[in-house]
């Protein structure tokens, strides 16, 4: 499940893209099967390490595009360990809102930046995050937590702030945040509760399947309801 629209972030052959906080490393896969270099940043080593094994097996899978290269950093978003203007592109992808000085990480995505490299910053859409912060006081108050709720204008003002040239940007998964107003409803640790399983089922479905009449419905509720907005900026060449 994509987040960032790599029509808007082009990544291919010669491009080196870093993935800071890459989670599970959705996005990476996704930049290396474009072929592009991609190096997977994340504090949690134990994730990183399933992010290795996949870069392994999507290689034996022949998924990768000859050339393109991959690798996994442990580090700190506020102090990493990469030279100035390292990377053509940068993703970060829901990870600001955990920070409790995005500032300084913002800082950091514009000096690891080439000049003329672009950024994509995804976080919680201000609606369906607020939402679930009134919903449920455990699902932003659990250890590394969300810390705050951006309005887009927020992010674009401090992204701007640090340098950054600020350009389009979009909403998505709309259909996703019904499903984190469920889970806050009834307890967002409770996976076990029937209307819960039931709308996850269903998500998993769409991300498998992707029939047409769920992927028209999540482009009407993207503008209203998405659970992420991406706001993709660039640093000045």
């Amino acid at each position: 499940m994509l987040t960032v629209d790599f029509g808007r972030l082009p990544v291919g052959p010669g491009t080196r893209v870093l993935d800071l906080g890459c989670g599970g490393g959705r996005h990476a896969f996704e930049v290396l099967r474009r072929g592009a270099d991609v190096v997977a940043f994340d504090m949690n080593a134990k994730e990183l390490e399933d992010v290795a094994s996949m870069f392994v097996a999507m290689d034996k899978a022949g998924e990768v595009p000859a050339g393109a290269t991959a690798e996994t950093v442990t580090g700190d978003a506020l102090a990493m360990p990469f030279e100035d203007a390292t990377f053509d592109r940068v993703i970060a992808a829901e990870v600001l809102e955990h920070i409790p000085d995005d500032m300084a990480a913002m800082r950091e995505i514009f000096r690891v930046l080439k000049p003329g490299g672009q950024a994509a910053v995804t976080v919680p859409s201000f609606l369906p995050e607020r939402i679930c912060w009134a919903l449920d006081e455990a699902y932003h108050t659990a250890p590394g937590g969300h810390v705050r709720i951006y309005t887009l204008a927020e992010l674009s003002a401090k992204l701007k702030s640090v340098g950054m040239e600020i350009g389009p940007h979009h909403h998505a998964h709309g259909l996703h945040a019904p499903y984190w107003w469920i889970k806050c409803a009834v307890g967002v640790n409770n996976d076990d509760h029937p209307l819960a399983k039931a709308y996850h089922e269903v998500l998993v479905w769409d991300i498998m399947k992707r029939p047409a009449a769920t992927r028209i419905a999540e482009a009407v509720l993207n503008p209203l309801i998405g659970k992420s907005v991406v706001l993709y900026v660039r640093k000045p060449a």
